[in-house]
């Protein structure tokens, strides 16, 4: 097994890693910091959230800043807030030791831009943004892009699933020629072909992390066959089982999540819903009561749920099939983290079946079914 050291990882991050409790590589820091650190060009990077992609680019980014150069030398696009948010308290706390401090500032939508505006104007080596705020930045002259060495495209797929193509040809456009691009994703769907061939070198050096580690090992899967009018019920029932464990449950739709919460709601179960519909605010009181454990449940769409770092969850629950293989990934990550275990229970119906064996045939993990 390699270590952080034989990657080239320097002793000042390699104490803050030990210290937050990250002593051995994942597949992709393997794979991809060793050349990062060495050479920093364009890199293609395919991998599943959960895989440690953070610290893959986090660690030679950090190494290959100048804290005495106040100019913001990275850029770090996220598609949602709160993965930027996530990458930010990632970076700042592989800082802890450094002899000189490296600032990192996040900046997304939904909050005072003023008050954003304000915290650039004090030194900042590496800006992690979501697409669409930092272009009102860059029109607003509150940041300048035109000395960064690395825009790294964090879930690049998901930007774009998200309607950011736009953005990202305009951000991509205005650094083209004097950066190294790292793209990552979990899949390569043709517009980030499309962005690789466009801003990216062609001899850009490519990684894949193995699809089969990208399922964690200490999640059981399981599933339920049941009708719709069936699921209420059997929900019921298998939330009685967990007690005061706490879990996500994923459902296709904004309209079938909130329905869902109000069902919960109605139960007296602890229960509060995440959509896209929301705003920033009532988002955020969400997702504060669900981390203050004052709500029990999470009810979640797929495109809500991106980015969300929850400690501590004991169950997913897919009330819906996911409508992408990559979904069912992100889904069932959400548990059995930190070497604790979880379970991924899927609700189905004999017609989706199939779909869901295909699906763990190939992310290579064993399905089992249980009594209704």
């Amino acid at each position: 097994m390699k270590t952080f050291s034989e990657l080239g990882v320097s002793d000042i991050f390699i104490k803050a890693l030990k210290e937050n409790n990250i002593i051995s590589p994942t597949e992709i820091q393997i794979k991809s910091i060793p050349f990062l650190i060495e050479h920093g060009t364009d890199f293609i990077g395919q991998a599943q959230t959960g895989t440690g992609k953070t610290a893959a680019f986090g660690l030679p980014l950090l190494q290959a800043i100048h804290p005495e150069n106040d100019a913001v030398q990275a850029l770090i696009l996220s598609p949602t807030r709160e993965l930027g948010q996530q990458i930010a308290k990632q970076l700042f706390k592989f800082t802890k030791y450094a002899p000189k401090k490296i600032f990192v500032e996040c900046v997304y939508g939904g909050a005072y831009i003023e008050d954003q505006i304000k915290a650039l104007k004090r030194p900042t080596h590496i800006v992690v943004a979501t697409p669409g705020r930092l272009l009102d930045l860059l029109e607003r002259k509150a940041l300048s892009i035109g000395k960064i060495k690395t825009i790294v495209l964090d879930e690049a797929d998901e930007m774009l699933s998200m309607g950011f193509k736009k953005e990202l040809d305009s951000i991509l456009m205005q650094t083209n020629g004097k950066r190294s691009t790292w793209l990552f994703s979990a899949t390569m769907p043709q517009g980030i072909k499309s962005i690789i061939k466009t801003y990216m070198s062609p001899t850009a050096f490519r990684i894949e992390a193995d699809r089969l580690n990208v399922i964690n090992k200490d999640i059981e899967h399981q599933y339920v066959l049941c009708d719709q009018e069936e699921k209420m019920a059997i929900l019921f029932h298998f939330l009685k089982t967990q007690g005061a464990n706490r879990g996500i449950i994923f459902c296709r739709t904004k309209a079938n999540a909130q329905d869902l919460a109000l069902q919960l709601t109605e139960k007296n179960i602890a229960a509060g819903a995440i959509h896209g519909d929301l705003l920033q605010k009532e988002r955020d009181k969400v997702m504060r009561a669900f981390k203050n454990k004052k709500l029990k449940i999470l009810i979640a769409t797929d495109i809500a749920a991106r980015g969300l770092d929850i400690e501590s969850l004991a169950y997913v629950v897919h009330f819906h099939v996911p409508e992408k293989k990559e979904y069912y990934t992100h889904r069932s990550g959400r548990t059995a983290r930190a070497g604790k275990t979880g379970l991924s229970l899927s609700f189905v119906s004999q017609k989706e079946l199939p779909d869901l064996k295909s699906l763990s045939r190939d992310l290579g993990f064993m399905m089992k079914e249980v009594p209704r």
